[in-house]
Order: structure tokens, then sequence, then C-alpha cells
């Protein structure tokens, strides 16, 4: 008779409900516990297997008659952004960058409400409180941290320690071959500065200033306009049935 490891991940199915991404389909998502001494190992395993990080859940979607859900990694050491690209960096040159433990403060939690607001009134996350909040940036049992984006420049109060107005952040998870985006918010009232874009171009920067080859940016859904911007962030590779296959 075999025994599995207490420490050994064991994996469920969710029942069906509505597509958060695809009107009229139906989604399924098989997950595991995150936690424990092998925490770090089995996130990267897994995400490299395409799942996703909620606090100490992994998942990863299980339709049975869709398979629209794609991971998606940016190649960052040949990335090279486009001109529109440029322009966003250009537009948010004023902006600091700061990793952070994972610990939540009230502007954080001020902005990311003020972000759910603004775009994602229906969501799953539209009704999160300032303690939902906490738990999803504290509750980690990986290499997490929070990156703060604020405004330098003396006219605008950042002081010698870098702490001016909160406009953006992200939670990030350090991993050997990369950093994986948990989740990103950030001012709605400064939409022309395509904050989000700016995070992930920070991010690619980043990881390759760590010699990390990859970015996971999560899922490209196929027909979704949530997530057509991941295409924009060339050459990547997408998870496919044959393993991860390269796109430019």
């Amino acid at each position: 008779m075999t025994s599995q490891p207490r420490d050994a991940p064991q994996f469920y199915l969710t029942s069906p409900s509505p597509c958060p991404y695809l009107p009229g389909k139906e989604e399924r998502k098989v997950f595991t516990h995150i936690i424990g001494k092998r925490a770090r190992d089995l996130n990267e395993i897994l995400t490299q297997g395409g799942f996703r990080r909620s606090q100490t859940i992994a998942y990863r979607p299980a339709c049975e008659n869709c398979r629209a859900c794609v991971s998606v990694r940016v190649l960052v050491d040949e990335f090279e952004p486009s001109a529109s690209l440029r322009r966003v960096l250009r537009q948010n040159r004023d902006l600091i960058g700061t990793a952070l433990p994972n610990r939540p403060t009230a502007d954080q939690y001020l902005l990311f409400r003020r972000y759910l607001d603004a775009r994602h009134t229906d969501g799953g996350m539209a009704d999160m409180t300032v303690l939902d909040y906490s738990t999803m940036i504290e509750d980690s049992h990986v290499d997490t941290r929070v990156i703060e984006y604020r405004r330098r420049g003396s006219e605008n109060g950042i002081t010698g320690r870098g702490t001016g107005q909160l406009v953006g952040a992200c939670l990030t998870d350090e991993m050997a071959d990369g950093l994986s985006m948990v989740y990103s918010f950030y001012d709605p009232d400064l939409a022309d500065r395509s904050l989000g874009t700016f995070i992930i171009l920070d991010h690619i920067e980043r990881a390759r200033s760590r010699g990390l080859p990859y970015l996971y940016l999560g899922y490209w859904v196929e027909g979704s306009k949530k997530m057509a911007y991941k295409v924009r962030f060339m050459p990547q590779e997408r998870l496919l049935s044959q393993g991860w296959r390269r796109f430019e």
C-alpha cells in the first residue's frame, strides 16, 4: 500500500460558474494549496505549468469545452518596445517604482478601491473590504513583493525616502526564472498615462536587470477585449497542448 506524503499537493475541481471573459460560457478551475516549506518550489512548478496564484491557492482553467485561456510569458531579453510603448515610457518618466515587503497600507487600499469602483464594478473583487485587501497582499507562502509607483521630483512631494503620491501598485511574485504579476492596480483618473501598460514595461526591465528570462502575465483569452493588451508584448511564449510555443 502506498501513501501520499503529507506535503504533496492535492488538486480539486470547482463547480461550473459563469465565465468572466467570454459571454455565454462557463468556467471550471482546478486548484491546490501552496503552503508550507515546499510552497516556493511548488509555486514555480505550477506557474511554469500554467497555474496562477491567488493568496495560498494556485489555480488554472479546466473548462470542458473551451481552451481560450492561454498562459503567456514575455521573453525579456528579446523584448524591444514599439514606438507606442516607448511613448508610454516617456509619459511616465516622472514615476519611480519601489519594491516593498508584501504589507498592506492605507493609501494602497484607497487606490485599490478607487480602481475597482472605476473599472471593475461588476467583477468578483468589487466588494472587497480593507480586510480582504490585506489578506490578498499578506497571505503568501512564496517570495512576494508590492511594487509601488510614485511621482518623483520635489514638486510632487517626493522626499529622500521616495514618499510621494501613490499612482499605481503591483503584487509580484519573485521566482527563479522570472517575475509573475499577480495583480496590479492604478489611478483611474490618469488614463492618458496608460499606467497598466507602464507597470508591465517596468516589470520587464526589472526582470531583465536581474537576469531573469521571463515575465509571466497570466492568461491571454482569445476573443476577450479585457485581455487583448497582452499581445502587445512580443516576443512571448504561450502555453499550448504541446508546451510553451513562441509567438512574434
